[in-house]
């Protein structure tokens, strides 16, 4: 049961993965566009600028999830490195139970947010006045996958079976022995 969670949702943060690297590849060609309708043609830009702006930001949030799955946060180990492998295992759970406590609060703002601009009809205050629920929609879809990715993060610690010498960050998701901060020879084992 664990497994099939911890795979939907680690294929599900992989789909949002896809999405977020459309999204800014989308932007990037748009800039291109914006870039050569600008001083190439000489026009007017009009909603290309907040394309790019939106797309950007909606790509940064909807990759979250992914990164969580692979263990790329950035973070500082310096703490990890000094104490043994059981204080270790309880930091990571720590750690992940904070971070699901962060994205849940999260969660609940960006909804309201989301929910006010829909339910209000909220527009851009550019000349293209596109529809603000339209990008706040990545907000509440990124927090609740990362909530969800934290779930399956902070289940599998729990159930490893040989917790501390298993806790790597994200190395239960990415089985990815460098990412443990494990000594060589645990590696090689």
């Amino acid at each position: 049961m664990l497994k099939a969670y911890s795979q939907a949702v680690g294929n599900a943060s992989r789909g949002l993965a896809v999405v977020a690297t459309a999204l800014l590849i989308a932007a990037m060609l748009v800039v291109c566009q914006m870039i050569m309708q600008r001083y190439i043609f000489r026009q007017a830009t009009i909603w290309q600028t907040d394309f790019v702006v939106f797309s950007a930001t909606a790509a940064m949030f909807l990759g979250a999830p992914y990164v969580l799955l692979k263990g790329g946060h950035v973070g500082i180990d310096v703490v990890e490195m000094v104490v043994g492998d059981g204080v270790r295992y309880v930091l990571r759970i720590i750690g992940s139970l904070l971070g699901l406590l962060f994205c849940f609060v999260m969660l609940i703002a960006t909804w309201i947010q989301f929910h006010d601009a829909w339910a209000g009809n909220w527009k851009h205050a550019s000349v293209w006045a596109p529809p603000l629920w339209v990008p706040l929609s990545a907000l509440p879809v990124s927090f609740a996958m990362l909530c969800l990715q934290y779930v399956a993060q902070i289940l599998t610690l729990l159930t490893a079976p040989t917790a501390p010498a298993a806790t790597g960050h994200g190395a239960a998701q990415a089985g990815s022995a460098p990412e443990a901060g494990l000594p060589p020879q645990e590696i090689i084992q």
